[in-house]
């Protein structure tokens, strides 16, 4: 016997035991077939991982951070060459750094996990949409999901003015200007966000929203969508068969790998590399205070955001895109992904068989990754309409060409299958009753 064997033996044997004794079967997730024991089944489960380092490493961070723009005398403010007093909460993110036990990596594990957890989720959201997982019966599931990869970017939007920095207020500031540009609800976003129009009164709410209000929509978003989750289950492989089920029967989920242990410990091994290998790149590049707002004596360089929205950042860029318009570019993406399930219609969830929206996925890609880089390199300068199109207009046509190729290829391929499987029933029926069949070929043919 393998050890394999041996050690999936003995485990459902101790947990066999625990179940019967604590009821636990009632409350474990379902199961799940053996075929999605691989990585790229479980994106949702590395984005769960990732909130739930963020959560706890947050609650660690709280202990010591002051969300607070008063200013302090401590030797803090001195220890870069301040001319004046620093606010109290960039001092308290200085602190952590340099006088707590491993501030330095809580913080930066932190930060940088953030980063990972929307990476993640743009993998999770980039997968889901081009294996077609969301067409029926999971429609309210992609729109729960969109739901949360709003809140997920509004969490990192939310924490990026916390450590107080030149470049963090100005780039907050940046943001709010945008927010107020919402049609109809502008006028009641700036209240919301800025509270009684002070320094203090926005750092407040932004600290109240990051650490409470957008973590419990998130908490209640993704219990929704675990929930949706286990009503459906897994999404079956895409296919070229419209007629596929898109659930799995209960005789099938007897047969699938339970939830508790087997699953749980396949999460929790991702769980723990994920872990490892952000602590291994938080120890080998930590990061670095930027200086405190209101310190005159240091140059604060150029105001960004971080890179999930530098797209943004630069479409304001374009001559003549205002924010309104850029909000609006921003509103119309949302809307779009939110109704995916509604728009495109095929029942057929392989991506050979959607060639428009496989298009649009792969443009949006395109878009989102030169713009980022663009808005990184070339920060507040005004890009007229001719780069525009220069640089933007080559990633819609390539990607409409290839779109186009591999669907050219796909449909001869498909056709030469078909005519050759129509070729092999006709002979087969005139060999075995010496006539040819009364109705059609096509109809008797198995399903692509």
């Amino acid at each position: 016997m393998s050890f394999s064997n041996w050690y999936n033996r003995t485990l459902n044997k101790i947990w066999g035991f625990v179940e019967d004794r604590t009821s636990m079967r009632k409350w474990a997730l379902r199961p799940q077939p053996e075929f999605t024991f691989k990585p790229s089944y479980w994106t949702g489960a590395f984005v769960v991982n990732a909130f739930l380092y963020q959560v706890v490493s947050g609650a660690l961070l709280l202990l010591y951070y002051q969300p607070s723009t008063q200013s302090t005398l401590t030797p803090c403010g001195q220890a870069v060459g301040a001319l004046s007093s620093s606010p109290a909460a960039w001092c308290s993110t200085f602190y952590i750094i340099h006088s707590v036990p491993m501030g330095a990596l809580l913080l930066t594990t932190h930060l940088y996990g953030s980063y990972a957890m929307i990476f993640l989720m743009f993998i999770h959201f980039f997968r889901g949409y081009y294996l077609g997982v969301y067409k029926a019966p999971r429609e309210l599931s992609w729109m729960v999901g969109t739901l949360l990869m709003v809140f997920t970017l509004l969490m990192g939007f939310t924490g990026y003015l916390l450590p107080y920095t030149e470049l963090s207020v100005a780039a907050t500031n940046i943001g709010i200007n945008l927010a107020v540009q919402l049609p109809s609800l502008g006028p009641f976003v700036l209240p919301l966000v800025t509270g009684d129009g002070t320094a203090q009164g926005l750092l407040s709410r932004m600290f109240d929203a990051h650490v409470l209000l957008v973590p419990i929509a998130l908490g209640a978003l993704l219990y929704a969508h675990i929930a949706l989750f286990e009503s459906h289950g897994i999404a079956p492989p895409a296919t070229s068969d419209p007629a596929q089920r898109r659930r799995f029967s209960e005789k099938e989920d007897k047969t699938a790998v339970p939830f508790m242990p087997h699953i749980l410990f396949y999460i929790a091994k991702w769980g723990l590399l994920y872990t490892g290998v952000l602590f291994g790149i938080a120890a080998l590049w930590p990061w670095q205070l930027p200086t405190y707002y209101g310190n005159t004596a240091v140059n604060a360089g150029v105001a960004e955001p971080d890179w999930y929205f530098l797209w943004l950042f630069k479409l304001i860029d374009f001559l003549g895109v205002t924010p309104l318009i850029a909000i609006g570019v921003t509103t119309v993406l949302i809307v779009f992904v939110l109704f995916l399930p509604f728009l495109d219609r095929s029942k057929r969830t392989h991506p050979r068989d959607r060639p428009l929206f496989i298009w649009l996925a792969t443009s949006l890609l395109g878009f989102f990754i030169v713009m980022t880089v663009w808005g990184g390199e070339t920060p507040g300068v005004q890009i007229l309409p001719m780069g525009v199109a220069e640089t933007l207009g080559p990633v819609f046509l390539v990607n409409g060409l290839v779109t186009l190729a591999f669907h050219w290829r796909y449909v001869r391929s498909y056709r030469r299958r078909l005519a050759a499987r129509s070729n092999s029933f006709v002979g087969i029926y005139s060999s075995s009753t010496g006539s040819t069949p009364g109705r059609p070929v096509a109809e008797a043919m198995p399903r692509e």
